[in-house]
């Protein structure tokens, strides 16, 4: 079953989404006002999804989702009666996984709630992606680099840098950017 942690900041509605959690079976670990730091209440309840009962989401709320995303990702869903397209758009770019603008009815919550989850997964696992892909593009910088400095420091073509490099990698069983941030290391220390 889901941990959820509930997040209530409509006080003229209290209770609504709970009710409707409630009624649906789901358990409800924690219930908190939006007053409360978010990033540590995750750390202390760890839910598996976090619900938002708002009327409308304020710069204060976004930003408590955006320290959320970024640093305890999860699934979130917010429920709210805000229908400005503009409000909608801010809260997805923080993190939101589904922006559910009025009425909360218990048949609805497991099909919004899976919703959420497969997009959440879907986002995590294209920021994976963006990130091994960064994570590429600068060990190849540091590559080109080391090798235009072995061209400088051997007056060699690319070709041959890159041959010398590899044979280097090959022989101390390292990785070609192992060799190329070596490479670096000298030439910065030799201040050639």
């Amino acid at each position: 079953m889901l941990r959820i942690l509930l997040i209530n900041d409509t006080p003229k509605k209290v209770g609504r989404l709970k009710n409707a959690l409630l009624e649906a079976g789901f358990d409800v670990i924690d219930e908190s006002g939006l007053t409360i730091d978010l990033p540590e209440r995750l750390e202390a309840v760890r839910p598996d999804v976090v619900l938002i009962d708002t009327e409308s989401p304020g710069r204060d709320m976004m930003e408590q989702v955006v320290l959320v995303t970024r640093d305890q990702p999860r699934p979130i869903v917010m429920f709210t009666d805000d229908h400005d397209p503009g409000v909608m758009r801010q809260a997805i770019q923080a993190g939101v996984s589904a922006y559910i603008v009025e009425g909360i009815h218990a048949e609805r919550l497991q099909p919004i709630l899976d919703v959420a989850m497969a997009r959440f997964e879907s986002d995590q696992a294209l920021r994976a992606q963006l990130q091994v892909r960064d994570a590429q593009l600068a060990e190849r910088k540091r590559i080109e680099l080391a090798k235009g400095l072995l061209m400088k420091m051997k007056n060699c073509s690319e070709d041959e840098a890159y041959t010398l490099m590899r044979r280097q990698a090959m022989s101390r069983q390292q990785k070609l950017i192992q060799v190329a941030e070596q490479v670096i290391a000298t030439h910065e220390m030799l201040g050639a």
